[in-house]
C-alpha cells in the first residue's frame, strides 16, 4: 500500500483549536473545530464557501457513543449558524470544501447522499438525519471524480478523529513476512450464559465477528456508583445493537461489531464486567493480553 502525505495545520497553534487537513495533490480541504470555536470559523473565508459538513456529539446510546448529522449547503457559515440555534446535540463540527471552490450544487448533493449512505453502512454513529438525501445526477465522469474524492476523504477524516464513514477494509491474504503481526481470532465462551463469541483486532479495532453468539439480554448490576455507570453504558450499547438488528433476541450476532477495547467487547458479550485481555483466548490458549504484549515486544 502506498503512503499518504497528509498535511495538518493547527490554525492557532493549539491541538484543541481549529484544524485543517489536506492530502498533497488533492483538491479537498477539511476543517475540524469545536462548537465553541464556531465564531472563529465564521470569520474565515471557508465560511462563505459551498460544501458539506458533519455535526458530531456524544451519545452513549448510539453506536461508538457518537451521534452525527450530515448535510450540505451553498454557504456553510449561514447553515452552521442555523444549526447552532436549532440543534443542541452537537459539540464539534467538520467542514468539507475544495481549495478551488469549483464543485457545483450537484457535486455537493452527490457527496451528501453518499456520506449518509456510507455512515449507515459503517454503522459507527447514530444519524440525526430525518431522511436520506437523494443523490444528484452527475455524468459518468463526474461520478467517478466524486468517488475518487470520497476515497481520499475517507482517509483524512479518521486522521481528525472522525470515524463516521470508516468501514472495515476488505481483508487481503497476508504476505508471509507479516503473518506473525496480524491478529488471530480470539474466543470467548461461557456455557452458563450460552456465549460463544469470536473476535479479531481489525484495523486497530477489537471486532466481534458475525456468527458469534452473546447474551440476548444484558442483566449486569453494579454495586459501586462507578460500576453502575459502567454497567449502564454496557447495557445501553447492547440494547442499541439489539434495536438496530446487530444482535438478535437469541444473542446471535448478525454483523461484525467494533469496540474500543477487548474489555468492552467482552462485557457486552457476557452481560457482566470483563477483563478482555485475560478472557479472550486464542486457539492455542494464549490470552489476548499476551499476544498484544508479544507484538509490542517485536516493535520495540
Amino acid at each position: 500500500m502506498n503512503g499518504k502525505h497528509i498535511e495538518l495545520f493547527l490554525i492557532d497553534g493549539s491541538p484543541g483549536g481549529l484544524t485543517t487537513a489536506e492530502i498533497i495533490g488533492w483538491t479537498g480541504h477539511v476543517m475540524r473545530g469545536e462548537r465553541s470555536q464556531l465564531d472563529d470559523f465564521l470569520r474565515r473565508e471557508e465560511g462563505s464557501r459551498n460544501g458539506a459538513y458533519i455535526l458530531l456529539g456524544d451519545d452513549e446510546a448510539a453506536p461508538s457513543g457518537v451521534k452525527a448529522y450530515i448535510g450540505r449547503t451553498e454557504r456553510i457559515g449561514d447553515r452552521l449558524r442555523q444549526h447552532r440555534a436549532r440543534k443542541d446535540f452537537w459539540d464539534r463540527f467538520v467542514v468539507i470544501t475544495t481549495k478551488d471552490d469549483t464543485f457545483t450544487e450537484g457535486h455537493w448533493g452527490y457527496l451528501e447522499a453518499r456520506l449518509v449512505e456510507l455512515a449507515k453502512s459503517a454503522d459507527r454513529a447514530g444519524l440525526a438525519n430525518d431522511n436520506s438525501p437523494l443523490g444528484r445526477k452527475l455524468s459518468e465522469a463526474q461520478s467517478s471524480d466524486m468517488e475518487a474524492f470520497i476515497q481520499q476523504l475517507s482517509i483524512v477524516l479518521p486522521v481528525l478523529g472522525v470515524n463516521v464513514i470508516r468501514s472495515r477494509k476488505t481483508q487481503q491474504p497476508p504476505a508471509p513476512s507479516v503473518l506473525a503481526s496480524e491478529s488471530p481470532v480470539f474466543h470467548l465462551s461461557d456455557r452458563k450464559r450460552g456465549v460463544d463469541a469470536r473476535a479479531q483486532l481489525i484495523d486497530g479495532e477489537f471486532t466481534i465477528l458475525e456468527g458469534s453468539v452473546i447474551v440476548g439480554t444484558w442483566n449486569g448490576v453494579g454495586k459501586a456508583d462507578s460500576t453502575r455507570r459502567a454497567y449502564d453504558n454496557y447495557r445501553a450499547q447492547h440494547e442499541q445493537l439489539m434495536a438496530e438488528g446487530g444482535i438478535r433476541a437469541d444473542g446471535a450476532v448478525t454483523r461484525d461489531i467494533r469496540f474500543a477495547s477487548p474489555s468492552t467487547a467482552g462485557a457486552v458479550a457476557l452481560g457482566r464486567s470483563c477483563n478482555g485481555r485475560k478472557e479472550w483466548i486464542e486457539a492455542d490458549g494464549q490470552m489476548y493480553g499476551s499476544w498484544e504484549a508479544r507484538g509490542e515486544a517485536r516493535e520495540a
